[in-house]
């Protein structure tokens, strides 16, 4: 199983949160990523590429590769801090 997948990586659950309801609210995923992630995919609009079951931490496994596509998803805390995960696509 593979899925494509865009993140934004903040260090507060509060954060998280705020920017979850901007993207549900019609802020675009990709913006606030590259305005917010700590991660050096926010440069890229949180863009992770593709990649398969095993190769990201169990936490975001999960969600990647059971929730919804489509959607963001989150927070998910990990070992680096809270993410918020839009699920691009996914192939059995």
């Amino acid at each position: 199983m593979r899925a494509k997948a865009r993140h934004i990586l903040v260090d507060s659950m509060e954060v998280a949160e705020s920017l979850k309801a901007d993207i549900d609210g019609g802020a675009d995923f990709g913006d606030v990523a590259k305005e917010h992630s700590t991660c050096p995919s926010g440069r890229e609009g949180g863009d992770l590429g593709e990649f398969g079951r095993g190769q990201m931490v169990p936490e975001f496994d999960e969600v990647v590769f059971s929730d919804e596509v489509g959607k963001t998803h989150g927070p998910v805390q990990t070992q680096f801090g809270y993410h918020l995960i839009e699920i691009t696509s996914r192939t059995d």
